[in-house]
């Protein structure tokens, strides 16, 4: 294992780690883990999580484990675990053969619960969850001592085996560290360490009734394994005593544990407890709808994973927690998409356009480029005839004087194709409804130029009417309608928050027919609208497109202004 130092710590954790490579603290080693929860799908505020306990493990040449904290039977399944592997591989990062799980340690961790009660450290309280709430006190007031506090050694013993044992309903009992109930920080005051959960574990099975508290689990699997640096975000900093604690009363191998800030983004909720009640209660369309902040959600709506990284590099590593606005991740989304997305082109709110001088029945096949942005994209040939459509959009009846796109008696220039100009508008005659335009077209205009050097200022995008291929088109807007959800009145709902306007169906988009063999996880930028990505949901006759993100960039303007 490698134990070069970088020249120049880029943030307090790899000053920290650089410090304890030259004091020599853990013999030079550099080893981190990832600690998920297997109770739901990873988010992005996960992804900042993984990349800098990855990403320190990379830079050190050291390793990451990837641990799972399997401690809770009724909220865990194996859909989530093997969720949770594919998003982190899908991120770049690899685990190698350090697949771990807290059930790994249930019965090591049992060992170290009974020689904490042998030294009279731990002990088997009959309180109930109610009154362990009671008895531990407030910020300002101390907690009291539980009445089952002093009980001997050996009948803790006794008991904690039967607990083991089965012979106790749940909440019934629990087992505690025995610490100090004055103490200023709650997390000290003889905090649970196991209670009783009669539920079937997805690796053990009924072996265990009794599950251990992630604070009584953690520090100690991190021992186990050999972590060098236990990076945890930091609300885990005021639970740091508790976790030397531990590895000191029982006197093994102890971790360094350094606490970073949580990722939170504006107009989302990163809470997995909201996340699930999204989920269960409809108001999303599983752990995967593109509105979600989940890595599969993200995926799904066609972010790349190397613009997650980028977002994760950009943001840094702070001490202070701090809302990140939504704009930088949609502005990493569209700097990558740029770069590597085909162009094509999409309509999607048609309104045809009748050519009247092009020729009846003449098809042209037109040269265009497939991204400007990549010298070797290379060009595609599309289809071009006497009738195509347009985006209703691009044609006003009655425009400004500074409209630039397609109006009566107005010019404008086709994408790779002719100059048209709009001759007459046709209605429907009961609704008044524009249904479609006929214009003229300019012969010598071919490829956007004209032998008499005039220009437009106006440019469309179009697709071929005979040769186009239906679409189903999702736009997607925020989540919620105000940067901080979570900021709700005592008793009131986050949800009272969310935005009925988050997702329009279009379902009479028209795209390239190029597109005919476009695979789910394609990405493409239509040209105009924005970047868009091929559903899981597509088949063979019915594409289905999700917009990524649009083409505005309001962060680069945000930055700009502020630069």
């Amino acid at each position: 294992m490698g134990t070069t130092e970088t020249s120049t710590p880029s943030d307090f954790i790899r000053e920290a780690i650089e410090e304890d490579l030259r004091s020599n603290r853990f013999g030079g080693r550099v080893h981190t883990r990832f600690p998920p929860e297997p109770n739901g799908y990873l988010h992005i505020g996960h992804a900042k999580a993984i990349s800098i306990d990855f990403g320190v493990a990379e830079d050190y040449g050291g390793l990451c484990n990837l641990r799972f904290d399997d401690t809770n039977p009724v909220k865990e399944d194996i859909e989530y675990v093997e969720a949770i592997q594919n998003d982190i591989r899908w991120l770049g990062y690899d685990w190698g053969d350090r697949l771990y799980y807290a059930s790994d340690y249930f019965e090591q961790l049992y060992q170290y619960a009974v020689q904490l009660i042998k030294a009279g450290k731990a002990y088997v309280c009959d309180l109930s969850p109610d009154e362990v709430r009671e008895y531990r006190g407030t910020l300002t007031e101390p907690g009291r001592e539980s009445p089952y506090r002093n009980r001997s050694v050996e009948e803790n013993l006794d008991l904690f085996a039967r607990m083991r044992a089965g012979e106790f309903p749940d909440e019934s009992r629990t087992l505690r560290a025995k610490i100090d109930m004055a103490s200023p920080n709650l997390n000290m005051r003889d905090p649970i360490m196991y209670r009783i959960k009669h539920a079937t574990h997805h690796r053990t099975g009924d072996q265990w009734c009794i599950y251990p508290m992630y604070d009584w689990a953690h520090g100690q699997c991190d021992s186990i394994e050999g972590i060098t640096h236990s990076l945890c975000s930091l609300e885990y900093e005021d639970h740091r005593p508790l976790y030397d604690w531990f590895l000191d009363a029982l006197g093994i191998y102890h971790p360094r544990q350094i606490e970073f800030a949580r990722l939170q983004l504006s107009h989302t909720v990163l809470s997995k407890r909201k996340l699930i009640q999204l989920v269960n209660e409809g108001y999303v369309a599983g752990w995967d709808d593109p509105r979600m902040p989940t890595l599969a959600g993200l995926r799904r709506r066609g972010y790349t994973p190397e613009a997650i990284r980028d977002f994760c590099e950009r943001i840094g590593v702070a001490k202070s927690n701090s809302i990140v606005d939504i704009a930088l991740l949609e502005h990493c989304v569209r700097e990558d998409l740029n770069k590597r997305a085909p162009r094509v082109m999409g309509v999607l709110r048609p309104l045809k356009v009748i050519i009247d001088n092009y020729p009846e029945g003449q098809i042209e096949e037109l040269e265009a480029e497939n991204n400007p942005e990549d010298p070797n994209a290379g060009h595609r040939l599309i289809p071009f005839c006497r009738e195509i459509y347009i985006e209703q959009e691009d044609f006003m009846e009655d425009p400004p004087k500074k409209w630039f796109r397609l109006g009566p008696g107005r010019e404008v220039r086709l994408k790779h194709a002719y100059y048209i100009t709009c001759q007459r508008v046709v209605k429907d005659e009961q609704t008044g409804e524009i249904v479609a335009l006929h214009c003229s077209y300019d012969p010598a205009s071919r490829g956007g130029w004209t032998s008499d050097g005039r220009k437009v200022q106006g440019t469309l995008h179009w697709v071929s009417a005979p040769h186009t291929l239906d679409a189903e088109v999702r736009i997607y807007d925020k989540l919620f309608t105000v940067p901080n959800p979570d900021d709700v009145p005592e008793g009131a709902d986050f949800k009272q928050n969310l935005n009925p306007n988050s997702l329009e169906v279009l379902t009479c988009a028209k795209v390239e027919p190029g597109l005919a063999s476009a695979a789910p996880g394609n990405r493409y930028q239509f040209l105009r609208q924005g970047y868009y990505c091929v559903d899981p949901d597509s088949r063979p006759g019915h594409l289905v497109f999700n917009q990524t993100v649009a083409l505005r960039d309001t962060w680069a303007k945000i930055a700009a202004k502020t630069s």
